[in-house]
């Protein structure tokens, strides 16, 4: 089985390039001979001479209305659609995308929370959908203490502090950033992820823009807590990475977290920030167990869909989706975002 499987968000410092450049590694590493991954790094790399059995995109962008062989697209959450009042992306390109993943042979998603979202939000039949949970990336280990304090030199972070990360380049209301950075504490707040100069404003925190992997696994060693100031998590990778760490994590309660984190988080009220950072600071050590499921076991299961998606290319069409063979000559463009 020959499968293309789109590139383009690896080099995204979010969680959808975390995904990607981890799954990309992983399909790599537990393919079987007779299948094949070709990586395709940008649109116009996609020729009539490129043949392919299943087209898989790991981000919404990359969903195709007309994807000449069957389609997977993973969806890391539902945001737009669920906050229509507060998101500005809202418009005719949103919907083609959307229309671009009811079509979809499969869709992957990290929780059955994003499942039931995308059965009532985008009318994707539940049949239709694997759910895949994510994991924490092998770089995600305790760090040596003398690891710990390089990168708390090298950043210009105290010797105790709390931590939040994610991308700042835009506030969210729903992540509540600035509200956790004004919340008075005992412990300073470090803020780790690709700034925009509105963060830059706020007061009392340490900013370290983007970092490596190596410096994330320290940084979070480091932590006394993890907070996870967002209402709107469709797995929470940052908790899944910080428990891999060895440390605690407080986050505001959720389905997508209930369901991932059970009992391994202090989960508190959404919106209550005040409430988030006393958790954050109660949190003890040894913290609780990581979670043993790795990107190996993600990759597996992603191949099984993929032999599904391949499968299903013989089934009648049905509404809503195209089930087909490639055409002759393969995936002939992807459409550019």
């Amino acid at each position: 089985m020959k499968v293309a499987f789109d590139t383009r968000p690896t080099s995204d410092p979010r969680g959808v390039g975390r995904y990607s450049r981890c799954m990309l590694r992983a399909l790599t590493a537990t393919a079987s001979p007779q299948d094949e991954l070709i990586e395709l790094h940008r649109a116009s790399a996609i020729t009539r001479s490129l043949k392919a059995d299943v087209f898989h995109t790991p981000w919404i962008s990359g969903a195709m209305l007309h994807s000449p062989c069957p389609m997977v697209v993973t969806l890391h959450g539902l945001a737009p659609l669920k906050r229509r009042s507060e998101l500005l992306r809202t418009g005719m390109r949103l919907r083609l995308r959307h229309l671009a993943v009811q079509r979809a042979v499969s869709v992957i998603v990290p929780t059955e929370a994003v499942a039931r979202d995308a059965v009532s939000h985008l009318r994707v039949e539940r049949e239709r959908i694997a759910v895949i949970p994510e994991a924490a990336d092998e770089a995600m280990r305790p760090r040596s203490a003398t690891e710990v304090e390089q990168v708390r030199e090298r950043h210009g972070l105290p010797e105790r502090y709390m931590l939040s990360v994610g991308g700042l380049e835009h506030p969210d209301p729903a992540r509540h950033i600035a509200e956790l950075a004004g919340v008075a504490s005992e412990l300073p707040l470090v803020l780790v992820g690709a700034t925009r100069p509105w963060v830059h404003e706020l007061q009392g925190v340490h900013l370290t823009g983007r970092v490596s992997d190596e410096e994330l696994a320290a940084i979070y060693t480091g932590a006394h807590a993890l907070l996870l100031p967002s209402e709107d998590e469709g797995f929470g990778l940052t908790a899944v990475e910080a428990l891999a760490c060895g440390t605690p994590v407080a986050a505001f309660d959720s389905p997508a977290l209930r369901e991932v984190l059970g009992t391994r988080a202090s989960l508190v009220t959404p919106g209550d920030v005040k409430e988030l950072v006393r958790a954050g600071l109660a949190a003890t050590r040894p913290a609780p167990a990581a979670i043993a499921w790795s990107w190996m076991d993600a990759a597996r299961a992603t191949w099984s869909v993929y032999a599904g998606a391949f499968a299903a290319a013989d089934e009648p069409r049905t509404a809503g989706r195209i089930l087909r063979r490639p055409a002759p000559g393969g995936i002939e463009r992807l459409e550019a975002q």
